[in-house]
């Protein structure tokens, strides 16, 4: 509902989804609940006037009726669920001015810009062959042999009909300020996160385990099911977990130097194992796995968050600043210093996208938290 939503506002949402939309709110109690959780979420924007709330609205809509997507055709009474939404998020997401100027937080010092030389992620990654050999992935570069193909933003692997018995692996490895899609050859789809890295087979054993290993980084993988494949499970390794899938989609998030691996799951079931614990998880749920211990906690979530990368958003509720600050990092790779440390506990809400250069983004956060910044070439500073 809130991607949905946030499509609607960005004007990217597609006629199934908005009729899905649409079909979705048909229901009161569906109604009551997004109202809920506007409120719940974005009460900072709630507690604007009623009038600004109506001007952000009518601007609102407006925009979606230039569309030619039928938007105006949900009736009024549903239009008033819309009203809530559009304000809050509108103020989180867009920064509307006409919602900002009526902050009673004024902003004490305009950013510091001394030479900004950070930019946006690109698709990009290193293919490590068997051999040893690199083989670098970028936009307009293309890699093809007899069953890999690349145009530099993507690479699919063909089956093959090989009878070997040993299995050859690959390596991809993304950077900071990169992300990258790859079919593996069995036909799951993987994207995987800035700065992770994937190993896996260029051909899997026809009948075997399905066996990957997220070395580090975040990597969202839509298996293909085993019932196309002579009922071959599919496992996927990080440092200190196995989860096991029959056909599923999920989520898992294992940086290095980082003190929990969180796998979320989003369809489907997958089994999770951790030194002498193991778990099952349904939709909805995440596993989390405290480094170098042998436990595992399942909470149940909101899957929109965990997997919002991969749409191209960035999704925070009630983050830190210094966390925000290191998922911004690896997408556009920089370095953050805070010289007041009390800084890096201010909780941010909001929903921001990836294509935005990162002077938007600051500006978002600098408005609604009332925080000064300065960015020297790729390092930003906070004080």
């Amino acid at each position: 509902m809130k991607y949905l939503i946030y499509k609607v506002l960005n004007r990217t949402i597609t006629d199934a989804e908005l009729r899905e939309l649409q079909k979705w709110l048909e229901d009161s109690q569906n109604q009551i609940t997004l109202e809920n959780y506007i409120r719940d979420n974005y009460d900072i924007n709630l507690s604007q006037s009623k009038a600004n709330i109506d001007e952000a609205f009518a601007g609102v809509i407006k925009r979606i009726e230039e569309t030619s997507m039928p938007l105006k055709k949900i009736p009024l009474y549903k239009r008033s669920v819309f009203k809530y939404a559009a304000a809050a998020v509108i103020a989180i997401l867009i920064s509307l001015p006409l919602l900002i100027k009526n902050n009673t937080q004024k902003v004490n010092h305009e950013p510091i810009i001394v030479n900004n030389t950070i930019k946006k992620g690109t698709d990009k990654a290193t293919l490590t062959l068997e051999d040893g050999t690199d083989i670098t992935l970028v936009k307009d570069q293309s890699y093809v042999t007899d069953n890999i193909k690349s145009d530099g933003t993507k690479i699919i692997y063909e089956k093959t009909n090989s009878v070997k018995t040993e299995i050859a692996y690959n390596y991809l490895t993304v950077p900071r300020g990169g992300q990258y899609y790859v079919k593996l050859s069995d036909g799951t789809k993987v994207w995987l996160n800035s700065e992770s890295k994937l190993k896996y087979p260029t051909n899997f054993i026809s009948g075997a385990l399905r066996k990957v290993e997220l070395i580090y980084g975040e990597a969202y993988f839509d298996v293909s099911p085993s019932s196309e494949h002579d009922g071959a499970k599919f496992s996927v390794i990080t440092d200190n977990q196995e989860l096991e899938v029959l056909g599923t989609e999920f989520n898992i998030k294992a940086y290095k130097y980082e003190a929990y691996i969180y796998s979320t799951l989003v369809e489907g079931k997958v089994n999770i194992v951790n030194g002498a614990s193991s778990t099952s998880l349904s939709p909805n749920q995440q596993a989390i796995i405290k480094q170098n211990t042998s436990g595992i906690e399942v909470v149940n979530v909101d899957t929109f968050s965990a997997i919002s990368w991969k749409e191209g958003i960035f999704s925070f509720e009630d983050m830190p600043l210094d966390k925000i600050m290191k998922v911004l990092a690896r997408w556009y790779d920089f370095n953050v210093i805070f010289v007041d440390p009390t800084l890096k506990d201010i909780l941010f809400t909001g929903i921001l996208r990836k294509n935005q250069s990162i002077k938007e983004i600051l500006e978002i956060i600098r408005t609604i938290n009332n925080i000064t910044y300065e960015i020297n070439n790729d390092t930003i500073i906070f004080r």
